[in-house]
């Protein structure tokens, strides 16, 4: 099978075909159907490498329905195969870097979304740029009432532009934000019809509904879980997801010095977020739950900020759980998972008290029988 590595761009992508290490043919391309007469349907099929990018799944479908074996490389690795290597970083470079990565081997390959989840994702999208849009608009809004000595009332940014229109407004202010008011209430009709989309693609997603019964967690979250993880099964350990998500601490390990930082904060931010966004909502929340107890317990001890990113972390082990096993939120056994975590904390505590009591009574003894043979 022929080697082909693709180095993808807005404005033309690069290809390189290597074969036993040496340089076969390399050119560019403006668009993926002038790859025809390299990758098509007509020509021997090719094992062809292209790195993870926005435009990548379409590329991978139509490479793939020509008969080709497509590889995405994760974009996050791919320093270890050579790109960008001595400062040297160009489109013609990438491709042969890639392409003499793929047939030596070992390259590391990104997960492919199924073309379900990948219109989930899309609609999420479109939500996340229209609740965006509305927020700066109520606070664009808000900041020119503000400057004209006028508070305006608080309220949701759904109900903002009615409650706006309510007020006894003078002439210019209400000029000023009648725009913004005009754009607000278009913005919401345009979200209810997203909104109602994203319901309907939903609704053929049963685990949404399951990961939905999570204490904080929204259809919209579960939505974006599912959008992002795509198959629990690729996962073997809740906190193999969780550093998927970029929500375990950041290590460095080198020269014999282990140092913990903060999260690594990889993958998908928007997720994460709003999994931050369901931790703050919990830890909020008037109504008890072991979830509340236990981020209570790391908050006495660590703070609200940091309690909130434990909280975010556990949820993914508890969503992906829910998925791996098609189960639903299970209070009782959170409760009991805590309950053990903290005991085992206790112990942990206890134990190390009694080594430190054994420590300081041998320490106790040195500096007596130090002192006996200083005095003798």
């Amino acid at each position: 099978m022929r080697t082909v590595a693709l180095d993808l761009g807005s404005r033309k992508t690069a290809f390189c075909e290597v074969a036993e290490g040496r340089v076969l043919q390399r050119g560019s391309v403006t668009t993926v159907e002038s790859l025809k007469s390299l990758l098509g349907p007509e020509m021997p099929p090719s094992k062809v490498a292209i790195e993870a990018c926005r435009e990548a799944w379409h590329v991978h479908d139509v490479l793939s329905s020509w008969g080709n074996e497509v590889v995405l490389v994760d974009t996050t690795r791919s320093r270890r195969l050579g790109i960008g290597q001595h400062g040297r970083k160009t489109d013609r470079i990438d491709a042969e870097v890639l392409a003499l990565a793929l047939e030596r081997g070992g390259i590391p390959v990104a997960h492919v979304l199924s073309p379900h989840r990948r219109e989930l994702r899309r609609w999420l999208n479109v939500r996340r740029a229209l609740v965006e849009s509305r927020a700066q608009l109520v606070t664009t809004a808000r900041g020119l009432a503000r400057e004209r000595g006028r508070n305006l009332p608080r309220c949701t940014t759904r109900r903002f532009a009615d409650n706006v229109a309510s007020e006894n407004l003078d002439a210019e202010l209400a000029e000023l934000l009648s725009p913004l008011l005009t754009l607000l209430s278009s913005i919401t009709i345009e979200l209810k019809t997203v909104e109602d989309k994203l319901a309907t693609l939903s609704a053929t997603e049963p685990i949404v509904e399951l990961l939905a019964t999570t204490p904080g967690v929204g259809p919209i979250v579960a939505a974006s879980f599912v959008s992002v993880i795509d198959d629990a099964n690729r996962f073997h350990s809740a906190h193999h997801v969780e550093s998927y998500l970029g929500l375990v601490p950041s290590e460095d390990s080198s020269g014999g010095k282990r140092k913990i930082g903060s999260i690594s904060k990889k993958g998908n931010s928007y997720l994460r977020a709003l999994l931050v966004q369901s931790a703050w909502s919990i830890l909020r929340s008037p109504v008890v739950t072991p979830l509340r107890l236990w981020a209570d317990a790391v908050a006495e001890r660590r703070g609200k900020k940091v309690a909130v990113v434990a909280l975010a972390r556990r949820l993914v082990g508890i969503l992906w759980a829910i998925w791996r096993d098609g189960s639903v939120y299970d209070a009782n056994l959170v409760a009991r998972a805590s309950s053990k975590g903290t005991r085992r904390n206790a112990q942990s505590l206890e134990f190390r008290a009694e080594a430190l009591g054994r420590s300081g009574t041998k320490l106790h003894k040195r500096r007596l029988n130090s002192s006996e043979v200083t005095v003798s």
